[in-house]
């Protein structure tokens, strides 16, 4: 995997690197590094490894600079990860000229998450319609296989006009 994240807005993917491709192609070929991933990545410590038809995985481990004053993983990092990995699944199922946005997610923390350990995030499709895609993911521990985290989102798919 060659990791490839965006240090700029310039070296974001344009209009034309996303409306060219189909989604499944835009997730595989950021995972492949010929395109630049977003930089949230960085900031939050994960990144995607895996994209096929209705499925992406990301990797990471929650560092110091997610905790809360409690000294835990603030949940807003759970959500990020979740929220990435079950919107990319969504974004799998996108014909060429497609696009779409979270409408909404949920997240189940169901225990701490220690800092520093690696998880896997699998988002699933388990809708994919004309306007509307829904998915649901898991977070989990990469050597324990425990569940930190389950989420669903429903996402708006939309059909921009060419420019």
């Amino acid at each position: 995997m060659a990791v490839r994240r965006a240090t700029s807005l310039d070296d974001l993917p344009d209009r034309t690197d996303l409306m060219s491709r189909s989604g499944l192609e835009f997730m595989q070929d950021m995972i492949a590094g010929r395109l630049a991933g977003p930089p949230i990545g960085a900031t939050l410590g994960f990144w995607p490894v895996l994209a096929e038809d209705g499925r992406v995985v990301f990797e990471g481990a929650a560092g110091f600079d997610v905790t809360n004053p409690m000294r835990g993983v603030h949940g807003g990092w759970f959500g990020a990860i979740l929220d990435s990995c079950m919107g990319c699944a969504v974004m799998t199922r996108l014909a060429r000229g497609e696009v779409y946005t979270t409408l909404e997610y949920k997240v189940n923390i169901t225990r701490a998450l220690p800092l520093g350990t690696m998880v896997r995030a699998i988002g699933t499709v388990d809708h994919s319609g004309r306007s509307t895609g829904v998915a649901s993911g898991e977070l989990r521990g990469v050597d324990d296989d425990r569940v930190y985290a389950t989420g669903s989102t429903t996402c708006i798919i939309m059909r921009p006009d060419p420019e």
